[in-house]
């Protein structure tokens, strides 16, 4: 179209996406434009706010690399991430909860219990539950994907002195579907403070870097919709400002003292009791195929 004005462009633009052959593809590529030029008409946005937008963008990406994804914390700080997981939750599962920038694929599959501790310092604890299926069953086929930061509050990945594998593996179910980690309790932490979405976005809003002590999980199990969450310690202090808008009520967990002689050997306790935290998981079913 060779007359391209104020009054078109929008709509120009949307139909030059219609021979996207992917149905799907070219809804969210059209419904994106559409709503980005309504934006950008709304705010009246300005050359110098657009170029700073871009710029912003670049930085993002470059300080992203194949262990730290900066886009997932712009996407985590702006609530996209936790509405994404609250609409894919369904009433009678348990609700999902971000990825996260520190997720990574390949950890080591380890034996049930899967005892993480080695030369950690921190609080020994175990976490333990059952993974279930809407009616109760126990899903004896689930796997779990478990990563946690350190007792300095740093994940592996910006911490030269963790080994790569530190506090993080894969594991199997027993056959009554339970699973248990033995680890060290989890400490909140900040976000990262070095990169753009920090300097630009949060710390300008006064807005608190800290987010609440958690560990994250991957539960998956054949003909269930794979879960993405993070289980939280009810004695933390930043439940109520999480930085990313994680915490959902029935994930928010608390640490009990238990008679355990087996758990608290394996996490080199004296006596026979050691702090537990029991939190079952429940994975609610893949929709028929018509």
């Amino acid at each position: 179209m060779r007359d391209i004005r104020l009054d078109n462009i929008t709509a120009v633009a949307a139909s030059s996406l219609a021979g996207l052959p992917d149905a799907r593809q070219r809804e969210l590529m059209q419904q994106l434009l559409l709503h980005l030029h309504a934006y950008a008409k709304t705010v009246k946005l300005t050359h110098a706010e657009w170029r700073a937008a871009l710029a912003f963008l670049h930085r993002t990406g470059d300080i992203s690399s194949n262990t730290r994804s900066e886009f997932s914390l712009l996407s985590d700080v702006l609530g996209l991430s936790s509405l994404v997981d609250l609409m894919a939750s369904t009433p009678d599962a348990t609700p999902g909860s971000v990825l996260g920038p520190f997720h990574t694929v390949g950890s080591p599959w380890l034996g049930n219990p899967a005892n993480l501790i080695a030369g950690n310092a921190g609080q020994p604890v175990v976490l333990r539950g059952r993974v279930l299926g809407a009616q109760g069953q126990p899903l004896v086929d689930a796997s779990i994907d478990f990563w946690q930061n350190a007792d300095n509050g740093l994940y592996w990945q910006i911490d030269p002195t963790q080994p790569s594998d530190n506090l993080r593996c894969q594991l199997k179910v027993d056959a009554q579907g339970n699973w248990e980690v033995d680890t060290i309790r989890a400490r909140p932490y900040q976000i990262p403070t070095d990169g753009p979405v920090w300097h630009d976005v949060v710390a300008p809003a006064g807005r608190s870097a800290w987010r609440a002590a958690h560990v994250h999980l991957i539960v998956s199990a054949p003909g269930h919709r794979t879960l993405v969450t993070e289980l939280f310690d009810a004695e933390d202090p930043y439940l109520d400002s999480d930085a990313v808008f994680g915490v959902r009520e029935a994930l928010i967990g608390r640490y009990q003292l238990q008679t355990d002689a087996a758990a608290a050997a394996r996490l080199g306790l004296q006596g026979e009791q050691c702090l537990v935290m029991h939190t079952d998981i429940v994975l609610s079913p893949l929709p028929a195929e018509p």
